[in-house]
């Protein structure tokens, strides 16, 4: 462990924490606040700095440091601490005491140099630990181009050529050495570390071990027998091929010694010392296999002394999980072999069974008679749990027992090469439960999770044996066909996958239904990696959403084309975002249905592109919803309305409110409120000038919070719209707990009027709710002058729509429907 650590506070300048790690000759930093360790900067992670930009190393270290801090008690032994460096592929753990306070750090050149390897590195030669394919740059090559290339291939080293200098090498300490002392961009021929040093491939790793410590370096090049660079050896690599190599080792050495214990009878007392003290189970049988002696560690391990089982058999720790064929088996090859080996389950006195790993050997006396049998056990049951428990945590998803992402990644991948080498078909489904996140919301994630199990029992129904079904996360699955001959082999399956998701469920008391949508992709029609087919049925699933739900589409060579032209739209729809060229605001009137009067008036944001002229609201707003942008549009829009009022107000005329739609993400910013007090302050609006529409699924999520949020607006004298009220999972209850203002009825509703009993009935049910609650109801989308006069039987305060008004701009709006305010009689 490397004590007295090296650390630095969070603002420091990467440089500085570089040229501090230079100075000590340390291979990582700690970033420390307050006696805490809240992050690690390590030689590694000077492979993403960007030599190109002189001021990536300008930067605070919190910005560019790993986190959190990978920790081992102070306890932990060094054969353990090897092992997680091997599993979690880490390359320093702090060292913490038992309060957690840091106290070193250690890397695997410290486990290379103190877990007592020395036997096996005498025994191994360097060609069986090097790398075979070292990366070899070209002198000429940039350190940026450098840096990215050891990055993307996982090395920590690479050898520089060059005719007229000889051979160097570029590490991860000379990075962080530029780090320290930006050198530019410059060619790495100027910048590798010189003479390279060098080891004959023949040699002991040992020796490589000691050259590395003596010359105070991390990688040796290593020459063939013809002088030729044949590979790179290092720290890392002693340390990777160590633990198998000395167990192997180990139990070679185990051999040796039941051999010796048959050869040579005089040596029978120091033997008996070697196994008592062993770690290992160890039974010793006559040729009846009758038990004559065992050492502690058996007794440890099975709970039996000497004096319960002497005389017995082994099979008194028989488990019964073993039929008679495993252990006729087992003696046959011990008769012809002299030996056995295997893992086998036994029972310990006290019932538990256990795995273990056996060896049994025949001892036989000079006249080559077997004497006795000797057998070696010891448990692995923790070992084979572990290891069950790694490849279910790597491998499957924990609440549906499915392949995760990673695992269908490989069965992909796999199945891609299986398709092309049998010139077939593989189909990609990428299936979506429609209104999960409802059925979660409405019921509590508990129910949510049991539907996913209920979904994915449904979906393995209907698959063959060979076919994979993968959860990737949330509500998303991915089914894998292999041998697919005809696509309507392909359709028929996510049809039935439809049509069993889409049939009830009963989930406790809860009686519904959910859908799904499926996207379709093809090999190799529509794409020859495990990517691209991945992101093409995902794709084709969109589509499928968008074009009704609860069915599929097969991705189309147009969709390829629509996608670049979305990114085209949303790389246009980022840079609007940032600088607000081509956006402009009309504002559609409110009237009162009884009288006539402007009431109101709906911001609506229009956005007018040079390559892609005026494009559509039910376009760019979906886009700016995905994509993250209508954060800064959300806030455009308010800048842009509240400007045009205070013009309005400044020109003498009378505005109306306005409503601005609020998108869910904005509603929930923690400083919307802090965001419309200073819009109002700014533009100097009297109370109540602006105020905002939300759908009604915004609301639904978290009512309370909500509630606080809605509480606050109001006090800023805004008034609060329910938008498209009626189209989703309407929830009556939050009407009377939350501070609203107005209902607006969705157009469907006014479209069907005269058309449709259900549209007349939910009027006249939500218009007389909002009577009782004293709430305004307006009625949007309205078109013609029967539904105008259809709107006279209900409790409907405000009109909205072409009949009445379309949207506008600023201007002709101000034109159309504005008055000025009458001048005061002192007024000059």
């Amino acid at each position: 462990m490397q004590a007295g650590l090296l650390s630095c506070a969070p603002e420091t300048p990467l440089r500085e924490a570089a040229e501090c790690m230079a100075q000590r000759c340390c291979s990582s930093i700690l970033v420390m606040e307050a006696g805490h360790a809240l992050g690690i900067w390590t030689e590694q992670d000077s492979l993403a700095v960007d030599f190109a930009d002189p001021l990536s190393v300008c930067r605070p270290i919190s910005a560019v440091m790993s986190h959190p801090v990978a920790s081992l008690h102070r306890t932990t032994p060094v054969s353990e601490a090897a092992m997680r460096f091997t599993v979690e592929r880490y390359r320093h753990f702090l060292v913490v005491d038992d309060h957690a306070r840091p106290l070193g750090i250690v890397s695997q050149s410290d486990v290379a140099l103190n877990q007592g390897l020395e036997p096996y590195l005498r025994l191994r030669e360097v060609s069986s630990a090097m790398r075979q394919t070292p990366m070899v740059l070209g002198a000429g090559t940039s350190l940026a181009e450098a840096a990215r290339r050891m990055r993307e291939d996982g090395e920590d080293a690479a050898v520089v050529g060059s005719d007229a200098e000889g051979l160097g090498i570029l590490t991860e300490r000379d990075l962080v050495r530029f780090v320290a002392r930006h050198p530019g961009n410059a060619p790495i021929g100027e910048l590798a570390s010189r003479p390279l040093l060098t080891i004959r491939a023949d040699d002991a790793l040992i020796q490589a071990r000691d050259l590395l410590i003596d010359q105070g370096v991390r990688h040796l090049a290593v020459l063939d027998e013809n002088g030729h660079l044949a590979g790179l050896v290092g720290f890392r690599d002693i340390l990777a091929g160590a633990e198998h190599g000395y167990l192997q080792d180990l139990r070679d050495a185990l051999e040796q010694r039941d051999q010796a214990l048959a050869r040579s009878r005089e040596h029978l007392q120091l033997a008996e010392r070697v196994i008592e003290a062993s770690l290992e189970g160890i039974i010793i049988t006559d040729p009846q296999t009758r038990i004559e002696f065992v050492n502690p560690a058996f007794t440890h391990m099975t709970g039996y002394r000497l004096e319960e089982v002497a005389g017995h058999t082994p099979a008194i720790l028989s488990s019964g999980r073993h039929d008679a064929a495993f252990y006729r088996e087992m003696w046959q090859t011990l008769q012809e072999q002299g030996f056995w080996r295997g893992e086998i389950w036994n029972r310990r006195k006290n019932g538990e069974l256990y795995l273990e790993l056996l060896t049994i050997s025949a001892i036989r006396n000079e006249a080559g008679e077997v004497g006795h049998y000797a057998a070696l056990f010891t448990d692995i049951t923790h070992i084979r749990e572990n290891e069950e428990q790694v490849r279910r945590l790597a491998y499957y998803d924990a609440l549906t027992r499915l392949p995760n992402r990673r695992l269908l990644e490989d069965r992909l991948a796999h199945g891609i090469h299986h398709a092309h080498r049998h010139a077939q078909r593989l189909a990609v489904l990428f299936l979506d439960l429609d209104h999960f996140k409802q059925v979660n919301d409405s019921l509590g994630h508990a129910l949510g999770d049991e539907l996913l199990v209920r979904v994915t029992e449904r979906l393995q129904g209907h698959l063959r044996e060979d076919d994979t079904l993968a959860r990737l996360g949330g509500d998303e699955f991915i089914v894998l066909l292999p041998d697919v001959m005809e696509i309507d082999e392909v359709t028929r399956v996510a049809r039935r996958l439809i049509e069993s998701v889409s049939a009830p469920f009963e989930l406790g008391k809860h009686r519904f239904r959910v859908g799904c949508s499926v996207g379709i992709s093809l090999y190799p029609d529509d794409g020859d990696s495990d990517e691209i087919l991945l992101k093409r049925a995902d794709a084709a699933m969109y589509r499928a959403k968008q074009e009704g739900r609860n069915t599929y589409r097969l991705f189309k060579a147009e969709m390829h084309r629509q996608d670049h032209h979305n990114l085209a739209l949303e790389t246009a729809l980022r840079n609007t975002a940032e600088s607000g060229e081509g956006l402009s605001v009309h504002y559609q009137p409110l009237f009162d249905r009884d009288s006539g009067s402007l009431q109101g008036a709906e911001a609506l944001l229009r956005w007018t592109h040079p390559d892609f002229g005026t494009v559509s609201p039910g376009e760019f707003i979906p886009l700016a919803e995905r994509s993250g942008l209508i954060l800064p549009l959300g806030r455009r829009l308010m800048q842009l309305v509240g400007g045009q009022l205070r013009d309005w107000l400044d020109a003498g005329l009378a505005p109306p409110r306005v409503a601005i739609n609020l998108s869910a993400r904005q509603f929930w910013q923690s400083d919307l409120v802090a965001e419309v007090a200073d819009l109002y302050a700014t533009y100097r609006l009297p109370a109540g000038q602006i105020g905002f529409e939300l759908t009604e699924s915004t609301l639904l999520d978290k009512h309370q919070q909500a509630a606080a949020t809605l509480e606050a607006l109001r006090t800023l004298g805004c008034y609060i719209a329910i938008d498209d009220f009626g189209t989703g999972y309407s929830s009556l209850s939050y009407l009377q707990e939350l501070p609203v203002t107005s209902l607006k009825l969705d157009r469907s509703f006014i479209h069907g009027l005269g058309q449709s009993r259900g549209s007349t009935a939910i009027l006249a049910a939500v218009t007389g709710l909002a009577r009782e609650l004293g709430l305004q109801v307006v009625a949007e989308g309205v078109e013609t002058e029967a539904q105008l006069a259809a709107l006279g039987e209900y409790h409907v305060t405000l009109i909205q729509g072409f009949l009445t008004g379309r949207p506008v701009p600023a201007d002709a709006f101000a034109a159309a429907y504005l008055a000025r305010e009458p001048q005061s009689e002192n007024s000059g």
